[in-house]
């Protein structure tokens, strides 16, 4: 067909080169004159096709069409008129004139919203469902026949841009092209309208947009995201009033008030509360929302949580490669800016003269230049200025963006040739706190008892608040929003970090946790990063399937599976790997699109909340992750007991295990998953390789310190090589040099904590007066902190350092005949039949 397109924008010029690529012949194109000297999308791309533009300011005068707008129309001979997106009033002479007439988009389901501010009125109102629709033009406003209406789901925080960009106008672009085809094909319909629940709205101008602050604070949200970006909903507050306006609303589910400072607000039910996490506003029914983003009066967008922060933040030190790409953007805006002689750092995007479309072209340009960037629309009207902006930009290209920015009260040490940086607070909703009360406790540095710092103590409630945080990211944040491919991203970018701070954890993991630091390297955070590598893989690869079933005759039937996250997972962890133990549950849970709230065991945090840290600056959104220190008795009960909590994973003794499986099914039956204890059986037979035998064995126990889930805790040794066996070990075991786990030439550090140390040395009293033969260690070596020696018993089946999980440098030895170790039932069943391993 041939067809004229009459509208505007990038929508428009999207719709016209789908026609084109469909086929149809676009004689003409009509759209609006120039604007400080920058043509429309839509013409620009008209004019590389060789296609006539025309930029009529005006089509009629005195109610009456131009004769010359009317003859040039006439003169291209087209058989309909498309519009996708018009800003003027087409007189009825042109729209009536094309044999197929014209058809308009229009971004409701109509009859409702009729009017300019389709879409604000949408969210203004609260619909629950949104869409658009094609009809044909009559001399009405928005009242012709309908052709074509496509729906979608509107979101709780959808604004205007958001529910634009993810429906209105992909599938818009879409629906007008098969509305073309329709027609084309003489099979598309013309439906009237009702008038039942039909709706006529004005207009939505800045002069319109203020906030009434009488009424709930659903409503107050709604109307907030109905004018964002455009026209801004706007209030007066402090002292001297000052215009305000807010952006980027969302409904503060918590029904906690977090502290902060009063914005007095005229009319309001109560005052704004400013926040880490923004501002707080209330409706006249108490209930909260909190706004993100705040336009001050002379048009500069900060941070909502930086209302009364008088200083900006110190500006980067760009290096030659940054100062290269900085170049490379300013030409970009030179461009889309050519009324600007020169771009300077103090040149503001939108005082130039650019529009929201400039916006989408600036964005798309930069994330060319700079390959991997993640940049959004958002993040051109928080730095309009070029030195803001090149700011912006530059923190994110080092991983260190907003969502990153964090106040951080950091305990510095010089250790292991370098400055550790550690966090010792408790880390909620994205903000690293102080524990309810202010209660701290000691970590200690098992090398040598000193004090490495005072931690935050978390409380019951805590945990209330860690939970909630939780909660409402899982449902209202943007960690459910984005797609698994972007979730995979950020995890892989956590990786890298992690793998950036890689000798700082390991160092800290030996300072607090006594791991040898060539091993904590390799293991204990070598292992971490890849167990994120690997889950961030298969973010985008957890699928469900499809069920074949018998048809229901006559009907056909498709039977399917989705799998979806659960929502918030309490994750406790226990001390002989903190930062490998917390990976390998955490990174499971986060690729799925769960939340976490971690609690690391309580003698040894400091990984964790240095792990904490590092999802800031990988740009995991606030409240997908908290870290809570404290008791297992307390903080480990609570969310096991907690009602918000969908899911527990548990590493630990078998007896703490089977009470949270209690707690768990009595709260709200939540899904569990556990890590017991355990007593692994090595049996070692007369034909082996004695020397590789002897090596095996002992790695089998004292891998780690012993400190280790699956060590060997009983080693059957046939008898015919039993004391050759016992004397080798021995011979090698007097070689190992138990000292400080940051020396080079340490085989092992300290065990975990004094009380875990004094418990071993009681497991090998009782052995001892149980029968049996202790033959190397088994006292506490003479230096500071909770180191012992070494331990090889010669024991039976029934004696006490046998039955029970010791999880340390216990070598168990038990003389067996072939047949005994041939026939392990018996010994299996007793262990068991104690309770003491599962």
């Amino acid at each position: 067909m041939k067809i004229a397109v009459i509208g505007q924008s990038l929508f428009g010029q999207e719709v016209y080169c789908h026609l084109r690529k469909e086929g149809h012949e676009v004689v003409g194109v009509f759209t609006v004159p120039d604007k400080d000297g920058k043509a429309d999308p839509l013409g620009l791309e008209a004019e590389k096709d060789g296609v006539p533009v025309f930029k009529f300011s005006r089509w009629r005068a005195k109610g009456q069409a131009l004769p010359e707008v009317v003859a040039k129309y006439q003169a291209l001979g087209a058989e309909l008129n498309v519009l996708p997106f018009c800003s003027q009033f087409i007189p009825m002479e042109i729209i009536n004139a094309p044999r197929h007439g014209s058809i308009i988009y229009h971004p409701s389901l109509l009859p409702r919203h009729r009017g300019a501010s389709a879409i604000n009125w949408t969210l203004i109102h609260g619909d629950k469902k949104g869409g658009f629709s094609i009809f044909w033009a009559d001399d009405g406003l928005d009242t012709g026949d309908l052709l074509l209406q496509k729906e979608c789901e509107v979101l709780p925080d959808d604004t205007v841009s958001t529910l634009y960009n993810r429906f209105l106008f992909p599938e818009g672009i879409k629906g007008m092209v098969q509305a073309v085809r329709l027609i084309a094909e003489g099979k598309a319909p013309r439906l009237p309208q009702p008038e039942e629940g039909a709706t006529y709205e004005g207009i939505q101008k800045k002069e319109t947009a203020k906030i009434d602050w009488d009424q709930p604070a659903e409503a107050i949200h709604n109307w907030i995201r109905g004018n964002d970006k455009v026209p801004g909903a706007w209030t007066e507050a402090c002292e001297p009033l000052q215009k305000l306006t807010f952006f980027n609303s969302t409904l503060n589910t918590s029904g906690l008030v977090p502290e902060g400072d009063a914005l007095p607000i005229p009319g309001a039910h109560r005052p704004g509360v400013v926040t880490k996490a923004g501002l707080i506003l209330f409706g006249n029914d108490d209930k909260m929302l909190l706004v993100k983003n705040i336009q001050l009066e002379d048009g500069k967008m900060i941070l909502a949580s930086n209302f009364f922060k008088g200083a900006a933040s110190s500006a980067l030190e760009l290096t030659e490669a940054e100062l290269v790409t900085a170049e490379a953007v300013r030409s970009a805006w030179q461009r889309i800016l050519p009324n600007v002689l020169e771009v300077e750092d103090s040149t503001d995007f939108f005082k130039s003269g650019a529009a929201s479309v400039d916006v989408v072209r600036l964005v798309e340009e930069v994330k060319e230049l700079c390959d991997g960037l993640e940049l959004e629309n958002e993040d051109v009207y928080m730095a309009t200025t070029f030195g803001d902006f090149i700011q912006l930009l530059v923190r994110k290209l080092r991983g260190d963006d907003e969502e990153g920015e964090c106040s951080i009260d950091y305990v510095e040490m010089a250790v292991n040739k370098r400055t550790l940086h550690m966090p010792h607070q408790l880390f909620i909703g994205g903000a690293f706190v102080d524990a309810d009360g202010a209660k701290t406790y000691e970590t200690i540095n098992p090398t040598d008892g000193s004090v490495i710092c005072r931690v935050s103590l978390a409380q019951v409630t805590d945990v209330d608040k860690a939970v909630a945080a939780a909660k409402d990211a899982f449902e209202n944040g943007r960690w459910g929003k984005i797609s698994a491919r972007d979730r995979g991203r950020l995890l892989y970018r956590l990786a890298d970090l992690m793998e950036q701070h890689q000798e700082e954890l390991a160092t800290i993991e030996a300072l607090d946790a006594g791991a040898v630091y060539t091993l904590a390297l390799k293991t204990h955070v070598g292992m971490s990063i890849q167990t994120f590598r690997y889950f961030a893989g298969w973010c985008d690869k957890i699928q469900g399937s499809t069920i074949p079933i018998n048809q229901a005759r006559p009907n056909r039937n498709l039977t399917l599976t989705r799998k979806e996250p659960v929502g918030v997972c309490g994750i406790i962890i226990p001390w002989n790997y903190p930062l490998m133990m917390l990976s390998w549950k955490t990174a499971a849970c986060l690729a799925a699109g769960n939340t976490v709230v971690i609690k690391p065991a309580q003698v040894t945090p400091l990984t964790a909340l240095k792990f904490a840290e590092l999802t800031l600056k990988a740009g995991i959104p606030k409240g997908v992750v908290n870290v809570l220190p404290g008791s297992g008795s307390l903080i480990g009960q609570r969310l096991s007991d907690h009602p918000d909590v969908r899911k527990i994973g548990f590493t630990g003794s078998t007896e703490v295990g089977k009470h949270i499986m209690k707690s768990c099914a009595i709260s709200n039956v939540k899904k569990v998953s556990l890590e017991l204890g355990g007593k692994s059986p090595l049996i070692i037979f007369a034909d082996c390789d004695l020397n590789k035998a002897v090596q095996m064995g002992m790695s089998s126990v004292f891998f780690n310190k012993g400190e280790n889930c699956i060590a060997a805790g009983r080693l059957f040794v046939e008898d015919s090589i039993h004391d050759e066996f016992v004397r080798r070990v021995v011979q090698e075991v007097r070689k190992m040099k138990v000292g400080n786990p940051l020396d080079r030439d340490t085989d092992h550090g300290p065990q975990n904590h004094h009380a875990h140390l004094m418990k071993l040395m009681e497991y090998c009293q009782c052995g001892v007066k149980e029968g049996a033969t202790l033959v190397c260690g088994g006292n506490q070596i003479p230096r500071p902190g909770p180191s012992n020696s070494m331990v090889i018993a010669m024991s039976q089946p029934e004696l006490s350092p046998d039955t029970h999980t010791c999880c340390s440098r216990t070598l168990c030895l038990i003389e067996s005949s072939r047949p005994e170790v041939q026939q392990p039932q018996g010994w299996t069943v007793d262990a068991t039949a104690k309770g003491q391993v599962p």
